[in-house]
């Protein structure tokens, strides 16, 4: 599994690797009465939504961005340069600041174009993943092929056995930390819009959207969407942003209580450790590693609490 992993971020897999898990996750819960057939006709239409909604979402950023980069950097300057909180060094003005961060941003924002090719391989992952998780969801048996003498008593067949053993294990992992991890993404994300709707925010159902995304990354994800929450409540008024940040702050502290119910009972890893697993799964894969990095953390816990150590039994 760590040779496997390892070949996963090192031929940039991750997407079709995450596609693949989520897909058979979503088909396991589409199923209706061990109907399997149905399940896959739910799935390709929930596919085809996703694929639409995710080409609305991404024309929809692609304007927004900029005009909220534009419009909440120099209020939010201003704002600071009022209160006198920062002091620049005099060859450094606010002036300067803004035009470098806007400079910044839009040079960042402007340069999608040169990801088209890395967006047209992420989408055959995507598509590839998808295909294998309906594969894999319709014929659930996996075994080797029994050679006529020794049947499945050989090396080949026992070290196939325990390869296909070890990623159903790493896939309940990944069931149990993401099946959470989305509840409390959609929790989260669904009251945030009805405070951005409630407020009259521009661009509401994007930053929902945002939030619901980003929801799925743990600690650092809310860190992210409420960065951009406060920067858009910019551009209505200071006290609006300072709104939004308390009211952040507050459904953050009730997730607490979600964290400890939804995933604290099922994965329990510390607050270090899941950052530290975090900082690792993007400096090799990027978000997508982000994204895996509490599975293959809560699969290590599992693998490695199978086996007693022979010392700590004697012991006993």
């Amino acid at each position: 599994m760590a040779v496997a992993l390892i070949l996963v971020g090192w031929l940039h897999l991750t997407i079709l690797l995450l596609t693949g898990l989520f897909g058979y996750f979503a088909l396991e819960k589409l199923t209706f009465r061990g109907n399997k057939v149905l399940a896959v006709v739910f799935f390709f239409l929930l596919l085809a939504a996703a694929g639409y909604g995710a080409f609305v979402f991404a024309r929809t950023a692609v304007t927004a961005l900029p005009r909220i980069a534009e419009e909440s950097i120099p209020r939010m300057l201003a704002f600071i340069d009022s209160k006198g909180w920062v002091e620049l060094p005099q060859d450094y003005t606010f002036e300067t600041m803004k035009a470098d961060l806007l400079a910044y941003v839009r040079g960042k924002l402007g340069n999608a174009g040169k990801y088209a090719g890395d967006l047209l391989l992420a989408v055959a992952a995507f598509v590839i993943g998808a295909v294998v998780s309906v594969s894999l969801f319709l014929n659930t048996k996996v075994e080797p092929d029994a050679d006529p003498i020794t049947g499945q008593d050989n090396l080949y067949s026992q070290t196939f056995l325990e390869v296909v053993a070890r990623f159903r294990t790493f896939y309940q992992s990944f069931k149990t930390v993401m099946g959470a991890q989305i509840v409390i993404s959609l929790i989260n994300a669904s009251i945030t819009a009805v405070f951005l709707f409630w407020n009259g925010f521009p661009f509401a159902a994007l930053l929902a959207g945002v939030t619901f995304l980003l929801g799925l990354l743990p600690i650092v994800g809310n860190l992210m969407s409420n960065t951009l929450i406060v920067s858009v409540g910019f551009t209505i008024s200071p006290r609006m942003a300072f709104l939004a940040l308390a009211y952040l702050v507050i459904i953050h502290k009730l997730e607490y209580f979600l964290n400890s119910k939804i995933i604290g009972d099922r994965i329990k890893n510390p607050m270090w450790l899941t950052l530290l697993g975090l900082i690792i799964g993007e400096k090799l894969m990027g978000i997508p590693g982000m994204i895996l990095a509490p599975p293959v953390l809560h699969y290590v816990k599992v693998e490695a609490s199978r086996h007693r150590l022979r010392g700590s039994m004697t012991a006993r």
